[in-house]
């Protein structure tokens, strides 16, 4: 199975990125987690663009979406909401279908200790406007400067929920191929 991870977060030091970076490290047997390389390498959202002449980075984008068996997003929280650079990420891959049907976990790192529950919300309802098949399991990291170190998250408890969401990821994806080889018969 392969997970394609997006972060909401550009900064170096980003405590979201982290995550990702240790969910590559937990990922479940049988399964590896793919880190896109940045969405800030994306170009605002141009409707207009969109139908006459793609963005190559937005198709390498919609082509790794699309590829991936399931998706794990972690954002940040900014003004009771999700980041821009997520928004717009989101807003190029909604014209593609690329997201619909797909599994997705969402996961928020937050030195706060709401853990960015407000972007998981926000980010869950957008996700089902896609048609995406957002898990029912989240995990939220409050005081996340205390359970991450070095780029990784150290604090054992947090391993091993990240562990479970991408174990509860890699059973949406096999239920989801299951649907398909139903319908398919």
């Amino acid at each position: 199975m392969k997970f394609l991870g997006l972060c909401g977060s550009l900064r170096s030091g980003s405590l979201n990125a982290a995550v990702l970076r240790s969910a590559a490290e937990l990922a479940v047997p049988l399964s590896e987690v793919a880190v896109d390389p940045g969405l800030g390498r994306l170009p605002f959202f141009d409707a207009e663009a969109e139908r006459t002449a793609l963005p190559a980075v937005v198709g390498e984008l919609r082509a790794a979406v699309g590829a991936a068996d399931g998706l794990l997003i972690v954002t940040p929280e900014y003004a009771h909401g999700t980041s821009g650079v997520l928004k717009n990420a989101l807003e190029w891959l909604v014209g593609g279908g690329e997201v619909a049907g797909k599994p997705v976990a969402l996961a928020s790192a937050s030195p706060a200790i709401t853990g960015g529950d407000r972007a998981r919300a926000w980010l869950a309802e957008t996700l089902a406007a896609m048609d995406a098949r957002v898990l029912p399991r989240e995990l939220r990291i409050p005081q996340a400067t205390l359970k991450i170190t070095g780029g990784r998250i150290t604090d054992e408890p947090t391993r091993a929920a990240l562990a479970g969401l991408l174990d509860d990821l890699a059973h949406a994806v096999a239920e989801a191929r299951a649907d398909r080889g139903r319908l398919a018969s």
